[in-house]
């Protein structure tokens, strides 16, 4: 999926339909799903910092929201 800012509706949208999944017992697909919503820019710098950029990259978050904040190369200053 493409990594994109979205407006709070959209979020709530797929925070909801991860919520479902979840109930349904389909827990990946929920978890895949929820992080495409951008994690919000200090929580991928605290990612960074404890996980390493490896390790915040293996997670597969959508990093948009970080990447307006701080510039598309922000990762690998």
């Amino acid at each position: 999926m493409e990594h994109r800012l979205m407006t709070f509706s959209e979020k709530m949208d797929i925070s909801m339909q991860s919520h479902k999944l979840r109930e349904e017992g389909r827990e990946e697909e929920a978890s895949v799903l929820y992080r495409t919503i951008p994690l919000a820019p200090y929580m991928a710098k605290c990612a960074v910092k404890y996980l390493g950029v490896d390790g915040l990259l293996q997670m597969g978050w959508n990093l948009a929201e970080a990447e307006a904040e701080f510039g598309q190369d922000w990762l690998t200053q």
